[in-house]
């Protein structure tokens, strides 16, 4: 059995060392996935008034799709700031989902 650091905390509780553990609380922002959540949430209504699980786009899409979709936002985001710096919170949570959606296409592929 490998041996670990423990901590001890001021009231006299133990844990182990969390220095090799993910830090999920650390390297996500919560504004940021609220902000996405929302986004996410207002595109859960379809072109036929129909309402779309939150959880559907892990059914599958293509790759090329991500990317095709990505790359307009991308366009769009470069654009804008190019232009005046303002750019389109969708935009950019478009990009995260088309980020996210073909990494999940990859990760399957590896499962």
């Amino acid at each position: 059995m490998k041996k670990t650091a423990i901590r001890t905390f001021a009231t006299g509780a133990t844990r182990d060392a969390d220095d090799d553990k993910l830090d999920f609380e650390g390297f996500l922002c919560p504004e940021v996935l609220q902000c996405f959540a929302e986004y996410m949430h207002g595109k859960r209504v379809q072109s036929d008034g129909g309402l779309r699980d939150s959880d559907n786009w892990q059914k599958g899409i293509p790759k090329a799709q991500y990317v095709k979709s990505g790359w307009r936002h991308w366009h769009s985001i470069w654009r804008d700031h190019r232009k005046d710096g303002r750019v389109s919170r969708d935009d950019l949570c478009a990009m995260m989902f088309n980020v996210m959606g073909y990494l999940h296409e990859d990760l399957k592929e590896k499962l």
